[in-house]
């Protein structure tokens, strides 16, 4: 009995030892006995795991059966080696971690050491080590074999999902055309496959790693804590995917009513788009766009209340993605709005249609796509023009084709004769004109308007309408009807007096018909 013990109450015991703040391992046999975490009669916890560690090798030289016993002194345990003292464990070496009383630390420390005396007896023994040698060799032999089964499985797995995608691919098909090309889909699952085979071949070799060490006792303890730290993240992820079952489900609840609501929406608004509803802001122009914000903000609002169920959501890295995404919208996202707001102010209020032949700011075309962001335009010339949606809605928008009842658009020009020409043959000249270009409707008629009486003329304006089934770009009906105005012009002997002159000429600048076709000019023949 030790005397600074002996003979004192509890409260003197316990002010016989002090807790450091560093624990010193009690090792033997490369396992781990006890760690000391207190002073103890002025000695360190190193110099006590120093002072058990040589009287247990001690002990454990001798041969026979060596018995663990414990002795209670007051709060502490003497832990006795064959009879001898080992190490002490004072109420100061529990692990803060586990809050155990002394005696729990002291039984497991005992279990430990004889754990230790075990594994030295079977060192000792050379059948043991033996049937530990040929059961690792026969677990090598194993690992091998099952390494060659895993590549030869990944070859047939692979030659028969390369037959059964190259049927899928051939049979999944979308307006005549293949959706996907078995070739560019062969390489992925490769891969994959590659990643499944090493996947297995690491989790076997874990295994057979951590059986070998278990099969020697020096080795056995790393073999053991191979096996927790699988066991234990194997039981991390099993934990953690049963305890998100719940939250998942409702995640999933959310979603499925989400996709229910917005099925519903789709309906709804496709019956509110048909002809003789009362809504004039929905029609078969805008239910597409409506159609996709509706649904759009149900599953936004879904997201929204989904979120805190998702696994991980609570996570740090669940709150960075969160802060990152934020961030971006906050920083791009005011350009990408006002571009979405401008594209929605032109579809609902039908500034533009597809078809139209109009004129934005200084581009002039036929408008051949609407999109959320931007609208392209085709010129006259064969150009497509992509111009942002918030630049239509800042600039003058002349649409040419919404008076017109059909593909079409409306032409116009001007002119301005001298006050010596009749009015009247101004016009029936001009709408002669517009009569003899292909492409000018007849019906409803062209008109001539009188715009202004200036000081020297008169200015005259041509307004008519085109209708076709493929609409003839507007700069090369111009063309065709500024062509035909000078010509009908000169048959009648009236001269263009634009844009501005002086004093009247000797003679009438006209071109008579026998002179229209000077070289290199050539007559072309009328058309069919």
């Amino acid at each position: 009995m030790l005397p600074a013990l002996a003979g004192a109450d509890t409260h003197n015991a316990e002010n016989a030892f002090s807790r450091s703040e560093s624990g010193a391992p009690l090792k033997v046999a490369n396992r781990t006995i006890l760690t000391f975490r207190s002073a103890l009669l002025g000695e360190t916890p190193q110099v006590r795991a120093a002072r058990a560690h040589a009287a247990i090798n001690e002990v454990l030289q001798s041969s026979g059966d060596l018995s663990v016993t414990l002795q209670a002194i007051q709060a502490s345990y003497i832990v006795l080696l064959d009879g001898r003292r080992a190490f002490i464990v004072t109420p100061g070496d529990i692990d803060p971690v586990l809050q155990d009383s002394a005696r729990q630390a002291a039984e497991a420390a005992a279990a430990n050491l004889r754990l230790v005396v075990s594994e030295t007896r079977e060192s000792r023994d050379v059948n043991f080590m033996l049937l530990a040698t040929f059961y690792s060799v026969l677990a090598t032999l194993l690992f091998a074999a099952l390494v060659r089964l895993i590549y030869f499985l990944q070859t047939k797995v692979r030659h028969v999902l390369a037959a059964v995608m190259q049927q899928k691919a051939e049979e999944l098909k979308l307006g005549g055309a293949q959706v996907i090309d078995s070739r560019q889909l062969y390489p992925l699952v490769t891969r994959i496959l590659i990643l499944v085979r090493w996947l297995i071949i690491v989790l076997l070799g874990y295994e057979w790693l951590s059986f070998v060490l278990s099969c020697f006792p020096y080795t056995r303890p790393w073999g053991e804590n191979l096996n927790d730290y699988l066991l234990g993240v194997a039981r991390y992820l099993f934990d953690s995917m049963i305890g998100a079952m719940p939250g998942l489900g409702i995640a999933v609840a959310i979603f499925f009513i989400a996709r229910g609501v917005s099925g519903f929406a789709q309906r709804l608004l496709r019956r509110l788009a048909m002809p003789g509803s009362n809504l004039s802001w929905l029609n078969s122009e805008t239910l597409q766009p409506t159609s996709r914000l509706t649904a759009l903000g149900i599953w936004l609002f879904a997201l929204a209340m989904a979120y805190p169920y998702l696994p991980g959501a609570g996570t740090e890295a669940f709150k960075g993605l969160s802060v990152l995404i934020g961030l971006m919208i906050s920083l791009g996202a005011s350009s990408v709005v006002g571009q979405a707001a401008s594209g929605l102010i032109l579809t609902y209020t039908h500034t533009l249609r597809l078809g139209e032949y109009v004129r934005i700011g200084e581009y002039e075309g036929t408008v051949i796509e609407m999109g959320m962001f931007t609208t392209r335009i085709r010129t006259g010339l064969g150009e497509v023009l992509t111009l942002p949606n918030s630049m239509i809605t800042g600039s003058v928008t002349k649409n040419y084709s919404r008076a017109v009842q059909g593909s079409g658009y409306v032409v116009d020009t001007q002119v301005t004769i001298g006050y010596d020409t009749p009015w009247r043959q101004v016009e029936a000249m001009l709408i002669e004109a517009a009569r003899r270009t292909p492409g000018i409707v007849a019906n409803p008629a062209p008109q001539v308007f009188q715009m202004a009486l200036s000081d020297y003329y008169p200015e005259y304006r041509l307004v008519a309408q085109v209708i076709s089934p493929q609409p003839q770009p507007r700069v090369q009906l111009l063309t065709a009807l500024h062509a035909s105005i000078q010509d009908v012009f000169n048959e009648y002997g009236v001269q263009i007096m634009s844009p501005h002159y002086i004093t009247d000429p000797r003679n009438a600048k006209v071109v008579p018909p026998e002179q229209w076709y000077p070289e290199p000019a050539r007559r072309e023949p009328p058309s069919a």
